[in-house]
């Protein structure tokens, strides 16, 4: 099992979030960070976004954190008519 240290050095920072996910509001990066997510979790998402689903493996759903990031890039698109 990983030390509380470990899984804290795992957590992506708001520099990462910017760097992986681009350019994105202040408020959507507190959002992402509230989920405490890692590195891996920005770079999942950022391949759903980019639609590179496939490495995913055939039917396999998104991993929930990487799915919640993408949730909270795509809130807006929903609303739109």
């Amino acid at each position: 099992m990983a030390s509380t240290t470990t899984v804290q050095a795992n957590r992506a920072s708001a520099e990462d979030v910017r760097r992986v996910l681009g350019d994105i509001d202040t408020a959507k990066v507190l959002e992402i960070m509230g989920l405490r997510p890692t590195a891996l979790d920005l770079e999942q998402a950022s391949m759903w976004l980019a639609g590179d689903t496939d490495v995913f493996g055939a039917g396999q759903p998104l991993p929930p954190t990487a799915g919640s990031i993408v949730a909270i890039l795509t809130a807006d698109e929903e609303d739109e008519p």
